[in-house]
């Protein structure tokens, strides 16, 4: 039979645990330049695999750099839900 030990070392371990997936989460909510992350790092971005995330490039490449965070939505397959999801991690800025 297990004892109260037990259940409080356990409960414990898996309050731990759950605070380092947390911690982990936040670190990796960073800003995303849209203009200069290359097709990996964009798919970090919720909703953007690897299809989108080379749309994005293949866009910028042709259109030359976003003005705008909502410019992003010009690439097709990249709607408002999309956008909506990403916007606090999507920063503009001038390639360099």
């Amino acid at each position: 039979m297990i004892n109260r030990k037990m259940i409080v070392a356990l409960l414990l371990v898996v309050f731990v645990i759950l605070i380092g997936v947390l911690n982990l989460n936040a670190a990796e909510a960073k800003k995303i330049n849209i203009n200069s992350a290359s097709a990996e790092e964009l798919t970090q971005l919720k909703g953007i695999g690897p299809s989108h995330a080379a749309k994005i490039v293949a866009y910028r490449e042709k259109n030359g750099p976003f003005k705008m965070p909502e410019d992003l939505m010009q690439v097709s397959g990249i709607g408002q839900k999309t956008f909506e999801a990403n916007q606090e991690y999507i920063i503009i800025e001038e390639p360099k």
